[in-house]
C-alpha cells in the first residue's frame, strides 16, 4: 500500500491534508473520550472489590481494549457507515462531506466529555448515534425534498436502536437472575459479602473477577473501537481513494464471484427497466438510486435501469483485472462509490422483498455481501492507532465514572458476587453484538447489570443516581440529532459563503 500512498501524496493540496489531519484526530479523540466512559465499566467491580489496585487495574484494562481493537472483525465498523445519508457518503471527499464528519464528530465528543465531568455514565454508541441521526435530519430538510425523514437510513437505525433499547435490560435482568442463581448454586459466604478494605479476596474470587474484567475490556475494544475504525476509513476513503477505496487484498475468486454478480444484476435490471425515461436515468443514475436509498419505497423502471447503468459502469472500470491493483488510478474512487449505492439497494431491494422471487433476493443479498469484501478493510495501521487512542483514554479519564458505577448506584458496597455476575452478563452480551455486527453499549450493559445484581440482593438502589443516569440517556440521542443537526447546518452554510464545493 506504501507506493500508492506517496503516488497520491504529491496531487493531494496542502489545505486538504490540513483537514484530513483534523478529522483523523477528531475521530481519534471521540475514541479517546470514549474510553473514559467505558473503561470505567471494567475496572470498578476488580477496584472496588479490592481484586486489584486502581492503577494496576486501568492499565490491564487498557491492554485488553487495545487487543480487542486489533482483533476487531470490522462489521459494527461499516454498520455505522451505513447509517450515514448515502450521497454524503459517496461523496465525502468533498466540502459537505467534511462538514458532516467535523459536525458528528465534534457534537459526540462535548457530549462525551460533558457526561463524562458529571460523573454520569452515558453511552458512547448513542451519542455518535445521534449525532448521525442529526447530520442526516439536517441535511434532508436543506436538500431538495426538504423532508426530514429522507435524510436517515431508518431500517439501519432502528436495528442499531434496538440493540441499544435492549442491551441495557438483558444487562439488569440477567445479572439480577445470575446472581440469584450463583446464591444457590455457590453457597461460600465470602463471595455475597461486603469485601475486606485492608485484603484482597479469596484466589478463586479474584480469579473470576479479573476473568470478567479481562473479558469486559476486550469485549468493549472489540465493539467499540470500530466505531472510529468505521469514521476514519470513511475519511480515508473521500481523500484517498487511489489508496484506500479498494480492499487490494481480495482474490481473484472474489474479482470473478463479483463480475458474475455484476453481470447477473446487468441482466435482471434490464428486464425490469422496460419503459422507463432513458433520458432522466442517463443525466444521473445515481440521484435516481439515492432517493430510494432515502426513503422512497416503491420501485421503478428508471431506478432498475439506474442500477443497470451503474453495474455496467462497474463492470467496465473492473475489466479483466485479477486484482484490483490493476483497476486504473483515476477511476478507484468512483468505482467505490458506485459498488457502495448497488450494496446499499440490493440489500434494501431483498430486505424489504421487493424483487418478485426469493432467488432474485438471494442472488441480490449475495451481490451485496461480496461487495462488501471487496470494499470493506481496515488497516492494521488504522486499528493501531484507534486501539492507542481507546487505550489512553482508559488509562487517563477512568476516575469520575468508577466512583459513580462503584459507590452511587446501590445504598450498599458492591460484593464479590455482585462484581462478577455484573461483568460476566456485559462481557457475554458484548460479544454476541459483537458478532452480529450491532453497536451497543458497554455503559448501559455495565451499569444495568450493576443495578440489577443490587435489586436482586435486596441492598437497594441510590434512585437520585439512577434517576440522574436515567436522564442522560434518556437526553443523549435528542441532544446529540441536535447538536450534529445545528453544527453541519453552520458547516454547509459557511462552505457556501467561502464559495467551497
Amino acid at each position: 500500500m506504501t507506493h500508492h500512498f506517496f503516488a497520491t501524496f504529491a496531487n493531494i493540496p496542502m489545505a486538504t491534508w490540513a483537514l484530513l489531519g483534523l478529522a483523523l484526530f477528531l475521530a481519534l479523540a471521540f475514541e479517546f473520550a470514549n474510553g473514559f466512559h467505558d473503561t470505567a465499566n471494567a475496572v470498578a467491580t476488580v477496584i472496588y472489590t479490592n481484586t486489584l489496585p486502581a492503577v494496576p487495574a486501568v492499565i490491564w484494562s487498557g491492554f485488553f481494549n487495545f487487543l480487542g481493537v486489533l482483533t476487531s472483525s470490522g462489521a459494527v465498523a461499516f454498520s455505522i457507515v451505513n447509517l450515514l445519508p448515502v450521497e454524503l457518503v459517496i461523496h465525502v471527499g468533498s466540502a459537505a462531506g467534511f462538514a458532516m464528519v467535523f459536525s458528528l464528530l465534534v457534537s459526540a465528543i462535548v457530549w462525551n466529555v460533558g457526561t463524562w465531568y458529571l460523573g454520569l455514565p452515558a453511552s458512547s454508541s448513542h451519542t455518535l448515534i445521534g449525532s448521525i441521526i442529526g447530520v442526516g435530519v439536517a441535511n434532508a430538510l436543506m436538500s431538495g425534498s426538504h423532508y426530514w425523514g429522507d435524510g436517515v437510513n431508518w431500517a439501519k437505525a432502528k436495528d442499531v436502536g434496538m440493540a441499544l433499547l435492549i442491551s441495557p435490560v438483558i444487562g439488569f435482568c440477567m445479572a439480577a437472575l445470575l446472581l440469584i442463581v450463583m446464591k444457590i448454586v455457590i453457597r461460600n459466604p465470602k463471595l455475597y459479602s461486603t469485601p475486606d478494605a485492608h485484603h484482597p479476596p479469596p484466589g478463586w474470587i479474584r480469579a473470576l473477577l479479573m476473568f470478567t474484567c479481562t473479558g469486559v475490556s476486550f469485549a468493549h475494544g472489540s465493539n467499540d473501537g470500530q466505531k472510529g475504525m468505521g469514521l476514519i476509513m470513511l475519511i480515508l476513503v473521500g481523500i484517498l481513494p487511489t489508496t484506500y477505496a479498494l480492499n487490494y487484498q481480495c482474490s481473484d475468486n472474489d474479482l470473478n464471484a463479483l463480475r458474475h454478480q455484476l453481470q447477473v444484476t446487468v441482466a435482471y435490471c434490464n428486464d425490469q427497466s422496460q419503459g422507463a425515461d432513458a433520458a432522466y436515468v442517463n443525466d444521473d443514475p445515481a440521484n435516481v438510486i439515492t432517493t430510494f436509498l432515502r426513503g422512497q419505497h416503491s420501485t421503478s423502471p428508471e431506478l432498475f435501469r439506474s442500477v443497470e447503468v451503474v453495474a455496467t459502469r462497474s463492470l467496465q472500470k473492473l475489466g479483466n483485472s485479477t486484482s484490483l491493483d490493476q483497476v486504473a488510478e483515476s477511476g478507484r474512487g468512483a468505482l467505490r462509490s458506485d459498488l457502495y449505492l448497488l450494496s446499499s439497494v440490493s440489500s434494501k431491494l431483498a430486505k424489504n422483498h421487493q424483487l418478485g422471487s426469493a432467488d432474485s433476493e438471494k442472488e441480490a443479498s449475495k451481490l451485496s455481501s461480496t461487495i462488501n469484501s471487496v470494499t470493506n478493510f481496515i488497516p492494521v495501521w488504522v486499528k493501531v492507532a484507534v486501539a492507542l487512542a481507546l487505550g489512553l483514554g482508559t488509562m487517563i479519564g477512568w476516575k469520575r465514572i468508577v466512583v459513580t458505577v462503584g459507590e452511587k448506584i446501590g445504598k450498599t458496597h458492591m460484593t464479590y458476587g455482585q462484581g462478577a455476575a455484573a461483568e460476566l452478563v456485559a462481557m457475554i452480551t458484548i460479544s454476541m453484538a459483537d458478532m452480529l455486527g450491532l453497536p451497543v453499549s458497554t455503559t448501559h450493559v455495565l451499569s444495568s447489570g450493576v443495578a440489577g445484581t443490587m435489586a436482586a440482593s435486596g441492598s437497594g438502589l441510590q434512585m437520585t443516581t439512577v434517576r440522574n443516569i436515567l436522564m442522560a440517556w434518556i437526553l443523549t440521542l435528542p441532544i446529540c440529532v441536535f447538536l450534529g443537526a445545528v453544527l453541519f447546518a453552520l458547516g454547509l452554510n459557511l462552505i457556501a459563503s467561502l464559495g467551497l464545493h
